[in-house]
């Protein structure tokens, strides 16, 4: 099946754990608003009220399905690529810690925008700063302190064990993230979370992610996304 990822393309956002999973796989897919007049028609179907329109994006067309949000797609493809185990809990467990990844992209997020999306980044710097502080102090080490310790007790080379799961590939997604957005504070936390930067290191490695990083498919950090580095936020 050749699937058709509609996002937007000029930042990876929340579209980049989808792409990473279907990288991973050797997916065949179409990243529809790269190419001529793709957003439009991702608009377009954004703008139905027939049927099962999705919200915003991502959302995944496979075959007759349109499949918003991106755990939820990544559900979707994980049964369906070997990146998610076979058993019912085991998926319900992996979907589970997708969820806790969304939210802390969503608190990522919000440490360069507390206020709110439709104010500039110039126009809340001074809550930016205090909610960052906030962030690194308390969020940062409960997030990821968490996944570490998922990591040491499940004795394997991937969160839930010897197989890796789209679980992994996002986390690596979150690593690079904040490696991109705040190196100073990262550099400073990364010897308390030492199993996450060897996962890292080992997503990085597998051969068709290692080939996507170095491919155009693979759009850089910006200041448009979610990850962005603002030098007085990195402290």
């Amino acid at each position: 099946m050749k699937y058709s990822l509609y996002y937007w393309p000029d930042i990876q956002g929340r579209g980049e754990y989808i792409r990473l999973a279907l990288e991973d796989a050797g997916a065949d897919y179409d990243d529809v608003a790269r190419r001529g007049n793709g957003t439009s028609a991702m608009m377009r179907m954004m703008e139905g009220n027939r049927g099962m329109p999705p919200f915003a994006p991502p959302f995944l067309k496979a075959g007759k399905l349109l499949i918003g949000q991106t755990a939820n797609i990544l559900l979707y493809l994980g049964a369906r690529h070997g990146l998610a185990p076979k058993s019912e809990a085991g998926k319900l467990w992996v979907h589970q810690l997708q969820l806790t990844i969304a939210d802390l992209v969503l608190e990522s997020h919000d440490t360069h925008h507390p206020l709110g999306p439709s104010l500039y980044y110039e126009d809340q710097r001074a809550p930016a700063k205090k909610r960052t502080d906030e962030f690194w102090k308390e969020r940062v080490p409960k997030y990821l302190g968490y996944f570490e310790g998922l990591l040491k007790g499940h004795g394997g080379a991937y969160l839930t064990g010897r197989r890796i799961t789209y679980v992994d590939l996002s986390m690596f997604q979150v690593v690079e993230g904040l490696r991109y957005a705040f190196p100073k504070r990262m550099k400073a936390f990364e010897p308390e979370i030492p199993g996450l930067v060897e996962l890292r290191d080992r997503v990085a490695a597998r051969p068709n992610i290692k080939a996507y990083l170095s491919s155009d498919r693979r759009i850089a950090f910006n200041e448009d996304g979610i990850f962005r580095h603002y030098k007085e936020l990195d402290l």
